[in-house]
């Protein structure tokens, strides 16, 4: 398609990996739990679901059950009318937000109100929030509250699409995380004597929860690629690449134990996560700009990183100290 596609595939690269960064430094997370085979599915089969099931079939999916058209009639408006595919598309928008936007809250959420974590970045927000997040429950009660708080300001003529759909988005993320706490649960029981085949089911859990994790990062990410170009195959070529560029940090970070030595890059990625989700509910009913988006997020990955390694620092000179007081 000449020059002028592949600027435009350059730049949709560009933004999927700086909007991105949050989602590897989580994935990465997850995945120092996954056996060694699951972490090659991620690598693999995860890339493929990523770049051609996310970025290319997925919105037609939806744009199919939304519009109520046949899939065949989508994929030719995906193909030789991009105008009117993305007038679709932008019509699924409240749905996909209320879906991404609630599945996103709920792991912000799960994250706040962790009273078995001992690492705080910001204080004076999270300690409060750690004592409330003894009440078990109390994370299921805020997202509904949230989400109906969401549905009656910015649902609009969208109200019961948007209310079920975070509903939809909210079990989705309880029943993956049920689950893969089940098995987890068992490793940690067992230790060494748990079976290969237990291993591989919650490895299989823990891979299903990342890919519905990037799902919920790429849907804002497509619809806001249509502000570049209406062809979907230089959307799916740009955010596809993106999308193979987090799962090689998040295995680049894996390897290298990043978050061990970086600790407060997982503090920064939830907040992005918190903020993201936030965006994502409100431009149910307003536009926001992209680079909003991804500004907002590797900002708050960045003052994570920098924090980390002040504290670094300061570990470092009081253990020159003490060697100086020893000698």
């Amino acid at each position: 398609m000449g020059p002028t596609a592949f600027v435009t595939v350059i730049i949709l690269c560009a933004l999927e990996v700086t909007f991105s960064f949050d989602n590897a430094v989580v994935n990465a997370k997850i995945l120092n739990k996954m056996p060694e085979f699951w972490r090659k599915m991620f690598m693999t089969v995860g890339i493929f679901i990523a770049v051609f099931g996310m970025r290319l079939v997925l919105p037609i999916v939806l744009v199919a059950i939304t519009a109520q058209l046949d899939i065949g009639r989508v994929i030719d408006l995906a193909l030789s009318h991009p105008n009117e595919y993305a007038a679709y598309l932008h019509d699924a928008h409240p749905l996909i937000a209320s879906f991404g936007g609630l599945f996103l809250l709920m792991i912000f959420l799960e994250f706040m109100f962790d009273d078995k974590r001992d690492i705080h970045w910001i204080k004076v927000i999270e300690k409060p929030l750690i004592k409330v997040g003894q009440l078990r429950q109390f994370k299921i009660i805020l997202g509904l509250m949230i989400l109906l708080l969401v549905t009656e300001t910015f649902g609009a003529a969208h109200k019961f699409e948007v209310l079920i759909a975070g509903v939809i988005g909210m079990l989705t993320y309880l029943i993956i995380q049920a689950l893969a706490s089940l098995f987890e649960r068992e490793r940690k029981d067992v230790q060494a004597k748990l079976s290969h085949n237990e291993l591989m089911r919650a490895g299989f859990f823990n891979f299903l929860y990342l890919e519905v994790l990037d799902a919920s990062f790429s849907f804002d990410g497509v619809i806001g690629a249509f502000a570049l170009t209406n062809i979907v195959i230089l959307i799916a070529a740009g955010l596809g690449v993106g999308a193979i560029w987090v799962r090689s940090m998040t295995v680049h970070m894996v390897r290298r134990h990043t978050l061990r030595k970086y600790r407060y890059l997982d503090h920064g990625a939830h907040y992005a996560i918190g903020v993201l989700s936030a965006i994502l509910l409100i431009g149910i009913a307003y536009e926001i700009p992209e680079a909003v988006t991804g500004l907002v997020g590797i900002g708050i990955i960045i003052m994570a990183f920098v924090s980390s390694w002040r504290h670094n620092q300061k570990l470092k000179q009081l253990t020159s100290e003490q060697k100086i007081v020893t000698s």
